[in-house]
């Protein structure tokens, strides 16, 4: 079987893992992406332009959410807090 050149995660996969990075233990955690816009003229020559949008990731991280869904996740049912280790402020 040939090897694959992607590796692909579901929303609730990257939340979890960036919990459990960030050392979270309490609280509703969602994906939160922020998207840029800028314009360009795109085409296959100079004499077939077309102006174009182009959006850019331009952050990925994380944001408090009132409920679990889709891409919010509960930190501390995924990244439970040891017992005995001081919880950061």
């Amino acid at each position: 079987m040939a090897e694959s050149t992607q590796l692909v995660f579901k929303h609730k996969e990257v939340v979890e893992a960036l919990i459990k990075h960030h050392g979270l233990h309490d609280g509703v955690w969602g994906l939160f992406v922020r998207f840029g816009i800028s314009a360009m003229n795109v085409g296959t020559s100079e004499a077939d332009l077309m102006p174009a949008a182009v959006i850019p990731v331009v952050e990925i991280g994380l944001q408090k959410f009132e409920n679990e869904n889709n891409i919010a996740v509960d930190a501390g049912r995924v990244n439970p807090a040891k017992a005995g280790v001081k919880q950061p402020a």
